[in-house]
């Protein structure tokens, strides 16, 4: 008879018995976890242009204040305010009358010269006669001469007289300079104008040109360095000859999709700011584009070379240091340290060196693997927006 202790231990041993029965045997082969799965592609190889970024604003070609050139009594405005104008168009009329007045008595006085003249040049034809005939002395005929002399004199000062009026007359009418975008009116019509060429001239508008217009930006000197050095070998890149196409976009605009050229770099580097003043031209024909508006301009900054692109998540970093895990034939995981440039247009990252273009990179699972690791690699493409499915 066995007791219940006993019996239960006895069940125990008999539930253990397997389990001991295992002990000491190995496990199978390939019992160990598969390699991770991991998405590789080659990356994509193409001609690169390094493009630096600056902050800037658009200044107009021709900037025109309107003042008066004589003074008077403002009359009559031609335009409406903000609107285009073109070069030429009429914009104030200043009172004419008294510079009509002012015409008319000056080519009164001047009529009044001209028959002077005539007179004094038949007299002195006489006197030519009578001096040869002694009839009248060398005293009479000098007098004589003077006189026509002094007619003469008379008769161009106020043919200037004539033509000072007639200029002050047309300054009554004020018209467009240049083509663009008046301003508001500073003076309205019944008001007193002071005209002239001093500093206390009235102003009755502005003028800015819109098309073309430059935008005008800043860079410091290494920059500056760097671009003559380059520009000076030949290569085309951003520098004082200008012509260099360049891209700009404006504070609502995601990509770079106007386009100018450099025309002008400045003479010498601001001393207080380590500086040197940059200009570009662009076409406005929507005149979108105004004076003192904010964009972001970007130039080139290196010659062409070849380089690779790979999107972001294929980059790993080791301190400082920057690498990509390539997968060799025997898909075992290598790590290449590389250098990195911008990122591209297409939003890939541009590796200057480290790859070649037929590293086959892992792109996807890059934190599941160490190097020296075997991998499974799935082949895909590298396209605009990251790693692409082949077809």
């Amino acid at each position: 008879m066995i007791h219940p202790p006993y019996s239960r231990l006895a069940a125990a041993l008999i539930l253990l018995a397997p389990a001991l029965a295992g002990c000491g045997q190995s496990q199978p082969p390939g019992g160990g976890p598969p390699p991770p799965t991991v998405t590789v592609a080659k990356p994509i190889e193409r001609s690169i242009t390094d493009q630096d970024e600056y902050v800037g604003r658009f200044v107009a070609v021709d900037s025109v204040e309107i003042r008066a050139r004589v003074s008077g009594y403002l009359d009559q405005i031609h335009f409406r305010d903000g609107q285009m104008v073109k070069q030429g168009d009429l914009l104030f009329t200043i009172d004419k009358r008294p510079f009509q007045n002012t015409v008319a008595q000056a080519r009164g006085t001047l009529a009044q010269a001209k028959a002077n003249l005539a007179f004094a040049e038949a007299d002195l034809e006489r006197a030519k006669q009578l001096v040869r005939d002694r009839t009248i002395t060398e005293q009479t005929f000098d007098q004589r001469t003077q006189a026509q002399r002094s007619a003469a004199a008379s008769v161009a000062a106020n043919e200037a007289a004539v033509r000072q009026a007639e200029l002050d007359l047309e300054f009554t009418e004020l018209r467009a300079p240049v083509a663009g975008r008046i301003g508001d009116r500073r003076v309205s019509p019944g008001n007193l104008v002071t005209g002239g060429a001093g500093g206390t001239t009235t102003m009755l508008a502005n003028i800015v040109s819109l098309d073309p217009i430059r935008f005008e930006f800043t860079m410091d000197e290494a920059s500056y360095l760097r671009y003559e050095r380059f520009s000076g070998s030949g290569k085309e890149v951003t520098g004082r000859e200008g012509g260099v196409i360049v891209g700009l976009k404006l504070l609502d605009e995601k990509t770079f999709e106007h386009r100018g050229y450099m025309d002008f770099v400045d003479n010498a580097i601001d001393k207080s700011s380590g500086t040197i003043r940059g200009r570009a031209s662009f076409s406005n024909p929507n005149v979108v584009l105004t004076p003192g508006m904010f964009g972001r301009i970007r130039v080139p900054g290196s010659p062409t070379y070849n380089a690779m692109l790979l999107p972001d998540a294929a980059i790993g970093t080791v301190q400082i240091r920057k690498f990509v895990l390539v997968v060799g034939d025997d898909n075992t995981a290598v790590q290449k340290y590389v250098t990195l440039g911008p990122l591209s247009d297409d939003n890939l990252r541009i590796i200057k060196d480290g790859i070649t273009a037929g590293d086959r990179v892992i792109v996807n699972g890059l934190m599941r693997v160490r190097p020296g690791q075997k991998v499974t690699p799935q082949e895909q493409g590298v396209g605009p927006a990251g790693p692409q499915a082949k077809s």
